[in-house]
């Protein structure tokens, strides 16, 4: 056997005035008989890098002494960073609303630089020379207080690996294939997720067996290589979903939720100030410019037979307060958009409403002038339009549930499609624009209540109740 080291690189966070950059890798062994590749398991890292026992993540082990460089579109070096402590650092005393590019220097060598080698199922599964190389670019966000217009991603239930080929009810890798076109396309700033980020490897009689995603290796195949060249340019804010804890799964994987999306880090500060609410539980928001504050909800809960959703914690009802203010509150921005794993309503075919977020949630989006609900959970497209309030489930973005939804009336069904799939939002000014895109890089086929083809694209005007189908920002690949 020998062992080949695949380098990894994260955009980790970013602001008006800084970014996290963040680099870690994976191991594998590679028969010298047969070219079998074969990812090294946490426990397994002492063997080929000892006292190694993370790879990846705000807490793995440092790779060395490592130096950042942050460069203007001059190519004059605008900030650096340096530690040998982590293998993560802040750079700040950046310019908002500016393209950088980035490189990362550990032990006198680039981390990651020229062609890569990316994982190639079939019959003959490994990692091959690709061709590809790392493109190190971001933009920072505008002021807080400057008006600015946002694309994003709302990506869901995506966890279920890459390591085999395609079926037709798992197409993670078509998705994120299409995913990366887009956010060269359309200028992408940012992906949220809408839960299920991690799935268990296997399962026997639906309880799971393995690699539930506590240790890095888990993330290889579901995570770190599917989205391998849009992390390391655009910040992915993530939720938690039912399989990311011991709601579903015999494990919980929060601490590696914190650990692989930086959370702790990200969001030092954030609970004195009232922006985020952690324990039990993730709750947390942020503003893009003046016009958007984006809102991360956690709706799952401890266990799958009792317990109340975290929502309904007392830990958590002061941020929910401060996020939900009546009448938008005092500097209220134009856009209160809010991500989270179990969608208020639901038309199936497999879950129906949500009691509890009805009950507890929605009038706290009506009376604070959300006009705009992300969610996953069910493995479908899905558009509801309850009270003013746009309702989305994205909840194909691996997983493919089949079959129409029956409960359309009870959940407001104004479109949906049984599809995998991604959404982009576009907000400009006092419109926003949500379009649901397949894992071919074209627009869904959605269908009404009643099985007609219906417009695909929502577009939400803020001044009004009413939804517009007119006027798309954005446009999707014929």
């Amino acid at each position: 056997m020998k062992v080949h080291f695949e380098p990894y690189l994260v955009l980790a966070g970013l602001t008006h005035r800084s970014a996290l950059i963040a680099w870690g890798g994976f191991y594998f062994k590679v028969s010298r008989t047969d070219g079998e590749w074969k990812l090294v398991d946490d426990s397994d890292l002492t063997t080929v890098h000892p006292p190694r026992s993370a790879s990846i993540g705000a807490r793995s082990h440092p790779y060395g002494q490592a130096h950042v460089e942050v460069y203007d579109e001059s190519g004059r070096l605008a900030g650096t960073g340096d530690t040998r402590t982590a293998n993560h650092v802040f750079v700040s005393g950046l310019e908002p609303e500016r393209v950088y590019t980035y490189r990362v220097v550990v032990d006198g060598r680039e981390w990651a630089a020229g062609p890569r080698r990316d994982w190639v199922p079939g019959t003959r599964q490994g990692l091959a020379e690709s061709g590809r190389s790392y493109v190190n670019r971001f933009r920072t966000h505008p002021r807080p207080d400057a008006p600015a217009d946002l694309t994003f991603a709302a990506l869901g239930d995506f966890g279920t690996g890459v390591r085999r080929p395609s079926t037709p009810k798992r197409r993670q890798r078509d998705v994120a294939a299409a995913l990366e076109q887009a956010v060269d396309r359309e200028d992408v700033r940012l992906l949220l997720t809408t839960g299920d980020n991690i799935y268990a490897g296997r399962t026997l009689l639906g309880v799971p067996l393995g690699a539930t995603g506590d240790e890095d290796d888990d993330w290889f195949f579901t995570y770190f290589q599917p989205y391998r060249y849009i992390v390391n340019r655009i910040p992915v804010y993530p939720c938690i979903g039912n399989h990311d804890g011991n709601e579903t799964e015999v494990n919980d994987d929060r601490d590696q939720i914190m650990d692989n999306f930086f959370l702790s880090e990200r969001l030092q500060g954030e609970e004195s100030a009232g922006r985020a609410s952690i324990g039990p539980g993730l709750f947390y928001r942020f503003r893009y410019g003046s016009d958007v504050e984006l809102i991360a909800l956690d709706t799952s809960r401890r266990f799958l037979l009792f317990g109340e959703r975290f929502f309904r914690h007392v830990n958590h009802q002061p941020f929910l307060e401060a996020a939900f203010p009546a009448g938008g509150g005092a500097g209220a921005a134009r856009w209160r958009v809010v991500f989270s794993h179990h969608p208020p309503y639901c038309a199936g075919p497999h879950y129906g409403n949500s009691r509890s977020s009805i009950e507890h949630l929605v009038p706290l989006f009506r009376r604070s002038g959300v006009a705009l609900v992300l969610s996953g959970h069910e493995h479908n497209y899905q558009h509801s339009l309850a009270d003013g309030v746009h309702y989305f489930v994205t909840g194909g973005g691996g997983k493919v549930r089949e079959g129409r939804p029956d409960h359309t009336a009870e959940a407001h069904t104004v479109g949906w499609a049984a599809r995998a799939h991604f959404l982009l939002v576009h907000l400009s000014g006092t419109r926003a624009h949500v379009v649901p895109i397949g894992e071919d890089g074209r627009l869904l086929e959605v269908r009404g209540p009643d099985g007609t083809i219906v417009e695909a694209v929502t577009t939400i005007d803020a001044l009004s109740d009413a939804p517009v189908t007119s006027g798309r920002a954005v446009t999707p690949s014929k």
